[in-house]
């Protein structure tokens, strides 16, 4: 197989999940509970957030889910909250998140387009949050695509978005890899085709990602190596 292009997942692929949105997530529950420690306790609770240990459980819906389903599930616990002003309100919050790459960005993904490679993201966060922790981060230039679950092909497990990003990076299905910290990630990358890697820098282990993935490695650092054997 001869790989034209790589399309990556954002939160827990390209930055390391729990140092990124950890910190991230007891500061904006502590803003939207405004000091009442219940409700604080109980949002998080909804989202599978551990508040001492300012991590997420394995199966939180944050972990894989999108902006638009964290916010239904702590919607029911907020008083006269609107889903689409919480939801709003979220996405401008995460383009403060403090971001911790999982490798140093610009020279790894300079690395893979002396290559030839076509290079995409695919998240379940909103684009435009998306887009900014990439330019933060110095490297949305070197996606030819970058969505996110509101730029109007759906969101993963679907394939849509994927096959989407494919079409548009000049390639087909069988020339193409998805890398993913989450089996929403590789479940999405398969159904659309693809060859799929797992990566151990989010909340799923070995053992989760190994039945939907062609290889799983510790982090994106060691794809370079696997697309040597193409």
């Amino acid at each position: 197989m001869r790989v034209h292009a790589i399309i990556f997942d954002k939160d827990g692929t390209l930055f390391d999940f729990q140092a990124t949105w950890g910190s991230w997530a007891a500061g904006f529950l502590g803003r939207l509970s405004e000091g009442d420690t219940v409700l604080f306790d109980v949002l998080a609770e909804a989202i599978g957030f551990d508040t001492e240990a300012h991590r997420f459980h394995r199966d939180s819906v944050a972990i894989a889910g999108s902006q638009a389903e964290v916010a239904d599930a702590m919607l029911p616990y907020l008083t006269g909250v609107v889903r689409s002003d919480l939801i709003a309100r979220m996405d401008q919050d995460a383009v403060h998140a403090p971001l911790a790459p999982a490798v140093p960005l610009v020279p790894y993904l300079s690395g893979l387009t002396e290559r030839g490679l076509g290079l995409g993201v695919v998240t379940n966060d909103a684009e435009a949050p998306a887009r900014a922790h990439l330019r933060v981060s110095g490297v949305l230039e070197a996606f030819d695509v970058v969505f996110g679950y509101d730029s109007g092909f759906g969101s993963k497990p679907r394939p849509d978005p994927i096959l989407e990003a494919v079409r548009r990076l000049g390639t087909v299905p069988d020339h193409a890899v998805m890398v993913g910290d989450s089996t929403h990630d590789l479940v999405a990358g398969r159904a659309a085709g693809l060859r799929t890697v797992g990566v151990l820098t989010g909340p799923a282990d070995a053992d989760d990602l190994a039945p939907f993935a062609d290889v799983v490695v510790p982090d994106i650092g060691h794809l370079p190596e696997w697309l040597d054997q193409y």
